[in-house]
């Protein structure tokens, strides 16, 4: 398997479990509203915003934020709507990327001013990573959706996607 192949995968699987999350974040309602539900839209939204960071640098772009972090945060149906595109994007960019564009080295700026040097490789993968970490962390703030935290695993993706991997000869 390509690294072009695995990365694409990994950003359908990223794209997968975030709509599952986020649905179940929108099936506890107007009622289930606390601070652990503001907090966990607080981390999405840093997910989020690290990924539209990282989609403007992989592309060598500038982009307009200052901050990994917004004391603002969109309600639910606007976040839900702008990680789906952004996650549609990921999707889209991987799967026709080519080996020497994957290799090729990129610098940046991080949003406190620092310099950064990644290949597209590395900055796929920070962001598949980076997601992943801040998912579980949404898991241990909302007990409730722990069904859906629990799901959150590559290989369970594969084998939900593929059932034919299930298959034994």
């Amino acid at each position: 398997m390509s690294a072009q192949t695995l990365l694409n995968s990994l950003f359908q699987y990223k794209a997968s479990i975030d709509n599952e999350l986020l649905d179940a974040l929108n099936g506890l309602g107007e009622e289930a509203r606390s601070e652990a539900v503001s907090s966990a839209l607080r981390v999405l939204n840093h997910a989020h915003l690290v990924d539209r960071i990282f989609a403007a640098n992989l592309q060598r772009q500038p982009h307009s934020y200052a901050a990994s972090w917004s004391s603002e945060v969109p309600p639910l149906a606007q976040l839900a709507s702008d990680i789906r595109e952004t996650d549609r994007w990921y999707i889209d960019f991987t799967s026709r990327l080519m080996p020497e564009q994957l290799e090729e080295v990129v610098d940046f700026t991080f949003t406190d001013g620092g310099r950064g040097r990644m290949s597209r490789e590395e900055m796929l993968a920070h962001v598949v990573t980076h997601a992943g970490y801040h998912r579980g962390e949404v898991g241990r703030l909302l007990p409730d959706i722990e069904s859906t935290a629990m799901r959150d695993v590559f290989a369970g993706y594969l084998h939900r996607t593929e059932p034919a991997r299930r298959q034994q000869d």
